[in-house]
């Protein structure tokens, strides 16, 4: 154990003046350190932030009050302890298996999906709010001021079709609802009781539910009848807008992810290739944009 994790641990009560504390390194992070800590028969997940991650729109406090909240109704991880001033979180460790994608996609589990996301979505209100508009102009603008110069050539192309679909939506308000906002696969588990959990909470604030719909849809690479059973399992009686709606969501999840990566190669003291995320999901957002029927979602979405 390093000298800096085993100074946090003893700042934990848990821990303090624990002999048997066993701790391993979680690989896979893009963004955090996450470290298994074994604490005699108990076992949990120790978060440490990583690097700038303010500048990522992440607010500890939010997380933990999210965190908490799901905990409450045997969606996220129970929390053990917020250790001040840094915000790192410990979490009770979740037995079971990751989902793989092509069980992810079956009816069965996005009727669960949907339900899972309701229930998140119907929590009380957290004091972190959540906008992928305003998440891509200040990842831009923050970029940017640390030096990176990695834009595709249709960027301003993009930007202007991003305007649009804001200013669709503006023509329908929708209630801001606590939304999860980073449903990519590896936060799914499904626990020994078969139930599935969602973790990583760092991202969630008040925003429009469509989000979530929209970057679990984006993220697990549905098709379009997969996104209809979704939204078939959300809603009573999903509309012709809600699946414009979605699909134009789609596009700003794509969005986020893409500037996020461009402003991870100005930040990030990880070993990852940033720029090849970015342009990963560039390519994707130009691919939706393209679509025939966009013109057609903004007009649905008005």
């Amino acid at each position: 154990m390093s000298t800096d994790l085993a100074s946090i641990l003893q700042r934990v009560p848990a821990c303090h003046n624990r002999a048997d504390i066993k701790t391993t390194f979680l690989s896979g992070g893009i963004t955090n350190q996450n470290y298994r800590v074994d604490i005699g028969n108990d076992t949990f997940v120790l978060r440490i932030g990583g690097a700038k991650t303010e500048l990522l729109g992440i607010d500890r406090a939010s997380e933990y009050a999210a965190t908490q909240a799901a905990a409450k109704i045997g969606i996220a991880p129970e929390v053990v302890d917020f250790v001040l001033p840094e915000g790192y979180l410990l979490a009770r460790f979740i037995r079971g298996r990751e989902i793989p994608l092509d069980e992810m996609r079956e009816t069965r589990t996005l009727r669960e999906v949907a339900q899972t996301l309701k229930k998140i979505h119907a929590l009380a209100p957290i004091r972190a709010t959540f906008s992928p508009f305003q998440m891509v102009r200040d990842y831009d603008r923050l970029a940017r001021e640390h030096g990176v110069k990695n834009f595709p050539e249709n960027y301003a192309w993009l930007r202007e079709r991003m305007d649009e679909i804001e200013m669709a939506f503006a023509r329908q308000t929708i209630t801001p609802a606590l939304c999860h906002n980073d449903l990519l696969n590896g936060n799914f588990l499904r626990d020994d009781n078969n139930q599935i959990r969602i973790l990583d909470w760092e991202y969630a604030g008040m925003g429009d539910l469509f989000f979530d719909l929209a970057n679990f849809s984006a993220h697990h690479e549905l098709n379009d009848a997969q996104i209809l059973e979704l939204l078939g399992a959300y809603f009573d009686n999903p509309l012709p807008k809600h699946f414009a709606r979605l699909k134009l969501m789609q596009c700003m999840s794509d969005f986020r992810e893409a500037l996020w990566g461009v402003l991870q190669q100005g930040i990030s003291e990880l070993d990852f290739d940033f720029t090849g995320y970015a342009n990963q999901f560039f390519e994707k957002l130009t691919a939706r944009f393209k679509d025939a029927r966009y013109t057609e979602w903004i007009e649905l979405v008005r």
